[in-house]
């Protein structure tokens, strides 16, 4: 074996994300000793990219807000298909890990009375959003890393994990490897928890940035954790679609929830069209009344920009297709129109959303307070991902493997509530590092099988042994990838598609696992690429596998074929894992009855 370092803790974390960072934080405050492993800089997770808010029923601007009415309306944006009591966890308690946040230095936007703000976002019935302008996620960032740095966290920056080690069906650690030098660390700990965010990168346009590889869901499933819900992959409705270069940065529901409008080539405004009953009165048809609501009229009917992200993407394709998009493929949106109400409406859109105008002025050449952006669906968020206890966040196949964040799958079910991204991470950071922690104290010491360290050293090292292969290298590979994603498993699917994308991915599969590499391992992307082209594989065949054999339109999952929402579908979730043959394996997995009593939160907040 080449040589390598053995770094021990009593827990490892993987990904330094807004989850990672949480549950570190909580693990060190148990009294163990606690490793944080980051696949690029501390502070560059893509957690910072989240802009819009934390979803938490503080009932700071509407006093009628509270758990209940939040566990419901995710509950309902999830299409029932969640994990009920992670969906319950996370709205009790997501108040109180906000405060903590900002007992921990968080700067919150505040009410005239010193209060924190709530903004509206789609799908929440009141104001819930907890937010920093449209920076939050950089906040959160700035003081979970102050926070933990000061508990005196063992940060290993540049290091990616490509394998979770396993003893006895324990995960005992993680191989990686620094990404400057390409020099092997071997991590030993009683207990690991996994946040490394999500998949975004099997996509050919999306939001997240270039660590989102899948890397967590592929080593928790080639560990033996199952994968839940994979079909569902969320596709935010408004990213950046012109110049190319910045094709798919988000921009942020938070335009919307301040008062930005959708319109189409013709000045409509094309969202008051074909509106669930359920959520806005269809006549609320002007921008005024709209407005009115998020001017914090509580009497005023719901703007039908704040639907659901599903929804509002799906009509934005439908403009787009029939005719009516802007000159680059998107719509518009357009926030100026504000100006009819607000006086000196320049320095409130720039107060409120200050990234969202540097980010159209300098990109795009667009000044926002004056006119309208395009913008169009992107990739955004998946809600699938490792199958774990809703209490413990412990892998239900895997003991010693936790995980939390986007990686983890269960509290969001079948479609994703904006903001309830950065209080999920909170809820269950916390609940993971706590937990990962007692597992530690409560199992003893593990010890590393040398063969398992040198077949992962192994399979590191084989792509730079094996001939790069003409002009098709891991970059190009990778585009193939993405372009089939996009184009026959992205935000409309049908049966052919599917089955072409999985042959296309399996053909793929094999291709990776044929990849070389040039160079040697110091200062070389192309090997980087090669060690991450498996996970992307494996995610993108755990995607289309879950989207074939849901035959019906659900959520984010929307397929052209079976165009309506099936009940017969509605009970359970798909469950995803590696067979004995190596080959991954798809069931149907009843979702456990609903208490009572949450049964009947649910009828009375949406009756």
């Amino acid at each position: 074996m080449a040589e390598h370092q053995v770094i021990e803790h009593d827990v490892i974390v993987i990904g330094a994300g807004g989850a990672g960072l949480r549950a570190a934080v909580e693990a060190a405050a148990q009294g163990v000793s606690v490793g944080l492993i980051c696949k690029s800089l501390l502070g560059k997770a893509h957690t910072v990219m989240a802009e819009g808010g934390v979803a938490a029923a503080l009932g700071n601007v509407d006093e009628r807000d509270n758990w209940k009415v939040h566990f419901a309306d995710t509950m309902r944006g999830g299409q029932y298909l969640n994990n009920w009591r992670m969906a319950e966890l996370h709205a009790q308690e997501s108040p109180a890990r906000v405060r903590e946040l900002e007992g921990w230095g968080a700067l919150m936007d505040r009410t005239p009375d010193g209060k924190i703000l709530q903004r509206n976002f789609g799908g929440h019935a009141y104001p819930r959003l907890a937010h920093v302008g449209d920076r939050t996620g950089l906040e959160m960032i700035r003081t979970l890393q102050d926070h933990g740095i000061h508990q005196g966290l063992d940060v290993h920056m540049e290091v990616t994990v490509t394998r979770l080690l396993m003893e006895g069906g324990r995960c005992v650690g993680a191989f990686a490897y620094d990404r400057e030098k390409g020099r092997f660390r071997v991590f030993k700990a009683k207990a690991v928890v996994i946040a490394t965010g999500g998949i975004g990168r099997a996509f050919l346009v999306t939001s997240n940035s270039w660590e989102y590889t899948g890397d967590g869901h592929a080593l928790a499933y080639e560990a033996g954790a199952e994968l839940v819900d994979m079909e569902f992959v969320q596709f935010h409705p408004t990213g950046m679609v012109w110049p190319p270069s910045v094709r798919g940065i988000l921009v942020t529901e938070g335009v919307r929830g301040e008062g930005g409008i959708l319109k189409n080539s013709e000045g409509k405004r094309f969202m008051f069209d074909d509106i669930p009953p359920l959520y806005v009165d269809q006549t609320a048809d002007t921008p005024e009344e709209g407005w009115r609501y998020v001017m914090g009229d509580r009497e005023a009917r719901r703007p039908p920009e704040l639907l659901t992200r599903d929804h509002v993407a799906r009509k934005i394709v439908k403009e787009v297709k029939e005719g009516r998009g802007s000159p680059h493929g998107g719509v518009y949106l357009d926030i100026a129109w504000i100006k009819e109400h607000i006086k000196d409406s320049e320095a409130h859109i720039k107060k409120k959303l200050p990234s969202m105008y540097h980010q159209f002025k300098e990109l795009a050449g667009i000044d926002i307070t004056k006119e309208p952006m395009e913008v169009g669906p992107t990739t955004h968020y998946a809600m699938g991902g490792i199958r774990v206890d809703g209490d413990t966040q412990m892998s239900t196949t895997v003991p010693g493997l936790f995980a939390a964040g986007e990686c983890a799958g269960g509290l969001h079910g079948a479609n994703r509530l904006g903001g309830n991204s950065l209080s999920d991470l909170l809820v269950f950071g916390k609940r993971a590092g706590e937990h990962a922690a007692k597992f530690a104290q409560s199992n003893g010491a593990v010890s590393l099988r040398d063969e398992a360290v040198a077949a992962a050293e192994a399979d590191a090292l084989a792509p730079l042994g094996r001939d790069p292969g003409g002009d098709v290298g891991p970059f190009r590979l990778q585009y193939e990838l993405q372009v089939i994603m996009q184009d026959k498993a992205g935000i409309a699917r049908e049966g052919e598609g599917l089955a072409e994308a999985h042959a296309e991915v399996l053909k793929l599969k094999a291709r990776a696992a044929a990849m070389g590499s040039s160079g040697n391992r110091e200062f070389n992307p192309g090997w980087h690429t090669t060690l991450d082209l498996p996970n992307l594989v494996t995610v993108s065949e755990a995607v289309v596998m879950a989207a074939q054999a849901r035959k019906e339109s659900r959520g984010a999952h929307s397929r052209l074929d079976y165009l309506t929402k099936d009940p017969a579908w509605a009970t359970f979730n798909h469950v995803i894992k590696k067979g004995g043959d190596g080959s991954m394996e798809i069931r149907r997995e009843d979702i456990p009855p609903m208490r009572q009593e949450l049964k009947d939160i649910i009828t009375e907040e949406q009756g």
